[in-house]
């Protein structure tokens, strides 16, 4: 007999008594929806002094409330990690990206501890359903595709339903999209008008329909992660045209205006300094006409992007009220760090590839300070501005307006000063709120978020989920917060960020910026005290040494009690090295997308591609794609010739066999071999004969290119000699890969 049933067993039903069990949450209970933005800085959104327009969400701050001094870490993962846990990073495994890997340590394993259950996990013990859309990044990468393991997957963490993407950053017009536990296709084409943020909401939408209009008395929770506002920056081309001329006044103009915005809107305090300009942001008159004409072209389609993924928040929130539910959902809505510093002191094209410099073991550093993206040709630029936002650029934006984006605050993502950590956040609740529009003060950081919801909504969190004994949630609640502004209840916190360190404590802050490899010992230490300094522009190191060797010290003894140690500042690369030697695939389709991570790693090495394929006189079709656009290759046949496509950067070379191919069932292939130059020689194979090659004269970024498709091309496609994704229309048996 179960244990928790309280009636009588008889004989038959006539002797006996039942028991019915209480259901998990009443007809009462509110929703959630926590909306968590991508590298958006406290300066961003209208209703924290920026110029963009962003009318859904300043509405939810007008109805609700803003917090001026709610901090995160200064990465994306751990931000994560931290927000659905309601523990800090580093206890839960996730020390920086999970990307990083696991570095045999207990800080980072990139993947959350099943000691510290999620917010899914949790309520949905409390019988909420519970739904993820969007970006996830909380599980190793080598993990990704259809092959999984899956036990890190959103639907393993406690949601029911998944539809987003896995891996940090995805192409908002060609995403790499998975539906539950499985990879899909986009469901349209740019052409058709196809947005990732859009199909978000509208998958949003049909969950909460598919649960309200069943089951109406059952709540949700719902964790929203767009891609925005990340990079790649895209957006429709009407939202970035919007913008034309909006930025030409230049950041240093920018930056002043954000500022007395901010102390006319009460977001930060009458007095606070605006810091001098981060070293490396040059002043806006030393930029060229062509400089100028390409960072504006970047921030007018940051703006754009910003402004429709505001757009497709309001779209969620009628739908909400549509259904009469919005007043009763507790909305929630922050960011995972602060403004990015990526895309270096001019901003680029195509982000993420072609980094200047490497470290000495070959592995580019694509986040070290001091080591930007490759400079753009600012002359050759200007006749592709137009491409800027749209299916085919890959956009960052340079540091000045990063700087403005954080204003009045200093550094960036990836930085323990405040323009990595400080975030805007507003909380919407109208029931428990009755100051709309308020500015909260109290200091308050990411795990604080998990132990507000469960106190909203009256929930204990339990002593084991699935099996698993759960370390304490290290969060403080800021519920009280919704009554008055007032003294914090946060008693302390850390901050550690791949050597970058901070501790706040009774509205002091101790902070240190770190280079790669350098001694920790060496670090210079930076004192400010934030109730008096919002800006952390008046150092007081020289001036209170003996209170920042306290704080210094009590950052170490926090780093022991939370699982800081060992401290580790390598950017990447924390896997056990695998095998150096030769590798073999082998693929037979149907197969879904392969991601990047598990797809053959083919940079800089020799490697041989041959596949058996039954094919007529008319028949066409991709028959291998790795990449996209950016960066990629693709072995198709059209009008009955083999062809290669190679794409670095956007700028492609394209060979095509001489003669048709013989039909029926044949081999065709690959043969790829690379020069000590960084330049490689394709040859096109056909029944074991070489039938064509070309050389290409740049094969550094085969480094960084997406996943891998078998019989179509489904990524934004690497050459435009074909329409993706231009499926195979005879028969690929086998593709074998074989990688020196």
């Amino acid at each position: 007999m179960a244990s928790d049933f309280s009636g009588r067993i008889g004989t038959t039903y006539k002797d006996s008594e039942p028991d019915w069990p209480s259901p998990a949450s009443s007809g009462d209970t509110p929703n959630v929806v926590l909306i968590f933005l991508d590298d958006t800085g406290f300066a961003n959104l209208g209703c924290y002094g920026s110029t963009i327009d962003t009318p859904n969400m300043d509405a939810l701050a007008e109805n609700g409330l803003r917090y001026s001094n709610f901090h995160v870490t200064p990465l994306c993962s751990p931000s994560r990690a931290s927000l659905l846990t309601g523990r800090n990073h580093h206890a839960v495994g996730i020390s920086t990206i999970t990307g990083f890997g696991d570095s045999g340590y207990p800080n980072q394993r990139g993947k959350i501890s099943r000691n510290a259950a999620t917010l899914a996990e949790m309520l949905s013990d409390e019988g909420f359903v519970t739904f993820a859309l969007g970006k996830w990044h909380l599980n190793p990468p080598t993990d990704d595709s259809a092959a999984g393991p899956f036990d890190e997957w959103p639907l393993q963490r406690g949601f029911n339903r998944f539809y987003g993407f896995l891996p940090g950053a995805t192409d908002q017009f060609y995403p790499q999209l998975t539906h539950d536990n499985h990879p899909v296709p986009t469901p349209r084409i740019p052409e058709e008008g196809y947005h990732l943020t859009e199909d978000l909401v509208d998958h949003a939408i049909e969950y909460v329909n598919d649960l309200k209009s069943v089951r109406p008395d059952t709540p949700f929770f719902m964790y929203f992660a767009p891609g925005a506002m990340h990079f790649p920056h895209q957006a429709p081309k009407a939202y970035i045209e919007k913008y034309r001329g909006r930025f030409d006044e230049g950041w240093d103009v920018l930056r002043e205006r954000y500022f007395q915005q901010q102390i006319e809107l009460g977001v930060i305090p009458e007095g606070t300094c605006l810091p001098p300009n981060n070293p490396g942001v040059e002043p806006w008159e030393t930029l060229t006409q062509n400089q100028k004409n390409f960072v504006c072209r970047l921030q007018e389609t940051w703006a754009g992007f910003l402004e429709h993924t505001d757009a497709q928040i309001g779209r969620l929130m009628d739908h909400l009220r549509a259904i009469d539910q919005l007043d009763n959902t507790i909305v929630v809505l922050t960011a995972d760090n602060g403004t990015s510093q990526g895309g270096g002191p001019f901003g680029v094209m195509n982000a993420g590839h072609g980094r200047r410099n490497a470290t000495n073991d070959g592995r580019t550093v694509g986040e070290k300070r001091g080591n930007p993206p490759r400079e753009e040709d600012f002359d050759a630029i200007q006749e592709k501005l137009d491409d800027i936002g749209g299916p085919f650029s890959n956009s960052d934006i340079p540091w000045g307006w990063a700087q403005v984006g954080n204003t009045p605050l200093r550094w960036y993502k990836q930085d323990t000063h405040g323009g990595g950590v400080r975030v805007p956040m507003i909380v919407h609740y109208p029931p428990a709120i009755k100051d709309t529009g308020g500015v909260r003060n109290q200091f308050h950081y990411v795990t604080d978020v998990a132990p507000t919801i469960l106190e909203m909504l009256n929930v204990e969190p339990q002593a084991q989920y699935r099996g698993y004994e759960q370390m304490p949630i290290a969060g403080t609640s800021l519920a009280y917060s919704f009554a008055e502004d007032g003294p914090t209840r946060k008693p302390i916190q850390h901050f550690e960020m791949m050597g970058n360190r901070g501790l706040w404590k009774d509205g002091w802050k101790a902070v240190t910026r770190h280079e790669f490899n350098d001694d920790y010992d060496d670090d210079e230490w930076e004192l400010y005290h934030l109730d008096e300094d919002f800006s952390e522009s008046n150092n007081l190191a020289a001036i209170e040494p003996d209170r920042l060797k306290e704080m210094i010290e009590l950052w170490w003894k926090e780093a022991e009690r939370h699982g800081v140690l060992p401290m580790d500042d390598r950017p990447g690369g924390r896997e056990p090295k695998g095998q150096s030697g030769a590798r073999s695939y082998r693929y037979f389709p149907p197969i879904g997308h392969i991601s990047n991570k598990q797809s053959p790693a083919v940079a800089a090495r020799k490697w041989t591609l041959s596949a058996d394929v039954q094919i007529q006189a008319d028949t066409e079709g991709v028959i291998y794609s790795q990449g996209s656009f950016m960066n990629g290759f693709s072995l198709f046949i059209q009008d009955g010739a083999l062809y290669i496509a190679h794409t670095v950067r956007g700028d492609a070379t394209v060979c095509r066999a001489p003669s048709p191919l013989p039909t029926g069932r044949i081999s065709v292939g690959i043969a790829f071999e690379p020069n000590t130059d960084n330049t490689g020689l394709f040859t096109l194979m056909a029944e074991g004969q070489t039938i064509a090659s070309v050389e290409i004269a740049d094969t550094t970024s085969m480094t960084s290119m997406r996943g891998t498709d078998i019989g179509h091309d489904w990524d934004s496609p690497i050459t435009n000699v074909y329409q993706a994704p231009f499926r195979f229309t005879g028969v690929i048996h086998s593709v074998d890969m074989r990688v020196e």
